[in-house]
C-alpha cells in the first residue's frame, strides 16, 4: 500500500480478519491457548538443542524433508531428537537462558490474567525447557513432549506421548472444560500446520505471522511479531 502524503510504502495493517463477537466480545475470553515455537518465543526449541549437539545440519535436513511431506509431525521429531542422543542434561539450561520472548508476550499474558482468562501453552517443543519459563512467565497450563534422561544425558529418545495437532486441539477443550470456560469463549494462536485443529476449535483462532496454510484457515491474522496485538482483536488495546 502507498501512503499518498508520502509516496512511500506503507506498512501493512497489524491485524486482519475477525474481530471478537458475540459472547466472546460480552465478557471477553476465559481462556487463551498457544503454540510456543515461533509464536511465544522467537526461536523453535528444536534447533537450539540441536546446535548445542552440534546437530543442527543434520536436524535443518530433517525438518526440510518434513516440509517436502516426506515425514510426518510424529517421525520427523524423533528424528530430529535422535540426534540429540548423548548430550548432557544441562543443555536445557542453557538453551533456556537462550531463549528471546516474542515482543508483547507478558504485556499480553498479564492483561488476560488481570481479566480473569487463564492461559495454556502447547508446544511440539520439550518440557525441560517449556516448563520452566512457562512458571516464570505465570502460565496456568502446559503441554509439551518430554525427552528421556538416563545418567545425565539425554538417550535421543521421546517420552509418551507426541503433542501433535490432535493433542493440542485436545488440551484446548480440557482445560476450557476444567475452567468452565465455554468453547465460544477461547481463543488460540499458533503459527504452523501442527496448530490448525485448536485454531478451528477455539471461539476465534488467530494466526501469528504464520505459514500460509494455517493465514488462509484461522478466521483472524497477527502480521506483525508483537504477540500484544492478540489484545487489539478483543477491544483490549
Amino acid at each position: 500500500m502507498i501512503d499518498e502524503q508520502t509516496g512511500k510504502r506503507s506498512p501493512g495493517p497489524r491485524i486482519s480478519g475477525a474481530r471478537a463477537a458475540g459472547v466472546l466480545a460480552g465478557l471477553g475470553p476465559g481462556l487463551l491457548v498457544m503454540d510456543v515455537d515461533s509464536t511465544l518465543i522467537e526461536q523453535e526449541t528444536i534447533d537450539l538443542l540441536a546446535e548445542h549437539a552440534g546437530a543442527g545440519e543434520r536436524v535443518a535436513e530433517i525438518t526440510a524433508r518434513a516440509m517436502r511431506g516426506e515425514l510426518g509431525f510424529a517421525a520427523s521429531l524423533r528424528e530430529r531428537v535422535a540426534t540429540l542422543e548423548g548430550v548432557g542434561e544441562g543443555v536445557f539450561a542453557e538453551v533456556l537462558a537462550e531463549v528471546r520472548l516474542t515482543p508483547g508476550a507478558q504485556e499480553l499474558i498479564g492483561t488476560l490474567h488481570a481479566r480473569g482468562c487463564a492461559v495454556g501453552v502447547v508446544s511440539g517443543g520439550f518440557e525441560e525447557v517449556v516448563g520452566p519459563l512457562a512458571r516464570r512467565l505465570g502460565i496456568d497450563h502446559v503441554a509439551a513432549n518430554r525427552l528421556q534422561v538416563a545418567d545425565g544425558v539425554l538417550t535421543g529418545r521421546v517420552l509418551g506421548r507426541v503433542v501433535d495437532r490432535g493433542v493440542k486441539e485436545r488440551c484446548l477443550r480440557a482445560w476450557a472444560a476444567r475452567h468452565r470456560v465455554p468453547l465460544e469463549r477461547t481463543m488460540a494462536v499458533g503459527d504452523g500446520a501442527n496448530d490448525l485443529d485448536m485454531l478451528r476449535a477455539a471461539g476465534l483462532g488467530v494466526a501469528f505471522c504464520a505459514k500460509p496454510v494455517v493465514d488462509r484457515a484461522a478466521r483472524a491474522a497477527v502480521r506483525v511479531r508483537d504477540l500484544a496485538a492478540v489484545l487489539e482483536l478483543i477491544g483490549a488495546r
